[in-house]
C-alpha cells in the first residue's frame, strides 16, 4: 500500500506560536538584508555559508525569516514563495520563522493579498517561563 501523502495545511502568519513546527504558509518577501557571508572549508572545497534575515508576511501579520544558502537567492522583496515544513525559532526572546534541511522553501504563484505589515510578530518579546508544577 502506498503511503498516502496529506494534503498541506496552510496556515496564516498571525497563527504561528513559539516553539511550534511543521508550519506550512504562502508569505510575500517584503524585505531581504544578508546578515552573513562567509566560506566554510569542507574537505577539499570551500563551502560558501550565506544567512539573511527576510521580512515575509501575508494579509494578517510579518515575521522575520532566516533564510540561509539557496534559499537566499529566492528571498527576493516582491517575491511569493511556499514554505514547506517551516518551524519557529527563538532569538534573543522574538520569533524567528525558518526551514531547515526538512522542509522547502519554493517559489508560488503570485498571490494577491496585502501584507500587513503593521503586525510584526517577531516585534513580540516572549519571556521564558518555568513553570513547575506543585
Amino acid at each position: 500500500m502506498a503511503a498516502s501523502l496529506r494534503k498541506p495545511v496552510f496556515i496564516k502568519v498571525d497563527q504561528l506560536r513559539p516553539g511550534t513546527t511543521g508550519h506550512t504558509l504562502v508569505v510575500k518577501v517584503v524585505s531581504s538584508k544578508m546578515v552573513l557571508r562567509k566560506a566554510r572549508p569542507d574537505g577539499q572545497n570551500v563551502r560558501q555559508v550565506r544567512i539573511a534575515e527576510c521580512v515575509v508576511g501575508d494579509d494578517t501579520g510579518v515575521i522575520i525569516f532566516t533564510a540561509r544558502n539557496e534559499q537566499v537567492d529566492l528571498m527576493k522583496p516582491g517575491v511569493t514563495v511556499n514554505l514547506r515544513n517551516a518551524k519557529i525559532d527563538m532569538f534573543k526572546g522574538s520569533m524567528r520563522l525558518a526551514v531547515d534541511k526538512w522542509g522547502r522553501v519554493e517559489p508560488a504563484a503570485d498571490e494577491s493579498f496585502t501584507v500587513k505589515e503593521d503586525n510584526n510578530l517577531s516585534a513580540v518579546e516572549y519571556e521564558l517561563v518555568n513553570v513547575v508544577d506543585e
